[in-house]
């Protein structure tokens, strides 16, 4: 069983810049992928970025040049660098951890996007 605690997001204006942290603990043999995804109302989850063992990196168009995903293996972490937020980036940010064939989800972080 894998727990994730999100943190990190609140209120930017556009332009703005913002860092998500998640930090995942529980009894676990290796994560294989850590990424970001988001679902903003009356939308599907989306992917945002994901990150792989071996350090591959994978970004949604929309923000790629923009985002940036890293992980810290030895604390079991994932963030996500945000730049030059705008109001499409309003959503609530999940923080997900695929362990084996499994999916873990955290709780969630809202991240708005407003002048």
């Amino acid at each position: 069983q894998v727990q994730l605690v999100e943190s990190g997001g609140g209120l930017v204006q556009p332009g703005g810049s913002l860092r998500l942290s998640c930090a995942a603990s529980g009894s676990f043999f290796r994560i294989k992928a850590m990424g970001w995804y988001r679902q903003a109302p009356g939308k599907q989850r989306e992917l945002v970025a994901s990150v792989m063992s071996g350090g591959t990196t994978t970004y949604a168009d929309s923000v790629r040049g923009r985002f940036t995903i890293s992980r810290d293996d030895a604390k079991n972490m994932v963030y996500l660098q945000m730049y030059s937020l705008n109001v499409e980036d309003t959503a609530v940010y999940y923080c997900n951890v695929k362990v084996l064939s499994f999916d873990f989800w955290g709780q969630g972080t809202q991240v708005t996007v407003s002048s």
